[in-house]
């Protein structure tokens, strides 16, 4: 795990990605949910809305645990209108997933909302969704991405 003071803040919107990911393929779970604002909503696509930074992290807790690993995709560049900023990733699979980030008071970014749209992979998790892309790690029954 990565002690809060040293973490790298997102100083650019565009930097909330890729440090999610960083610190969801290291473990760094606190980390995660700290790139979120303590009231932030994630729409996990399935029905259901995470409100509030410990739901978010206990959510990043369970997919983190299942073995599963985020992925990057491409990113389209962020559209800023003053402290909001609305940022998108186009995945491997076509799948896009969009988010709403606030700059904050010291000038760093935190999303506010988050929305998954992406599908796990393995053949045995059809249908369940999860945010940017998820790979399994590989292992004798699975590897790659499935369809959905």
């Amino acid at each position: 795990m990565t002690d809060e003071a040293s973490r790298e803040p997102a100083r650019d919107p565009q930097d909330l990605e890729r440090l999610l990911i960083s610190r969801q393929w290291v473990g760094d779970i606190d980390g995660m949910a700290a790139l979120f604002e303590p009231h932030a909503v994630v729409d996990s696509g399935d029905g259901r809305l995470t409100r509030g930074r410990e739901a978010i992290r206990a959510l990043f807790a369970d997919i983190t645990a299942t073995g599963r690993k985020y992925a990057a995709g491409n990113q389209a560049p962020a559209v800023v209108s003053g402290d909001l900023a609305l940022t998108s990733t186009r995945l491997p699979d076509g799948t896009v997933t969009t988010e709403v980030a606030r700059r904050q008071g010291d000038g760093t970014w935190l999303w506010v909302i988050d929305r998954f749209s992406v599908a796990c992979v393995g053949p045995d998790d059809p249908g369940n969704r999860f945010s940017l892309g998820i790979m399994r790690k590989p292992s004798a029954r699975a590897s790659g991405r499935a369809a959905l």
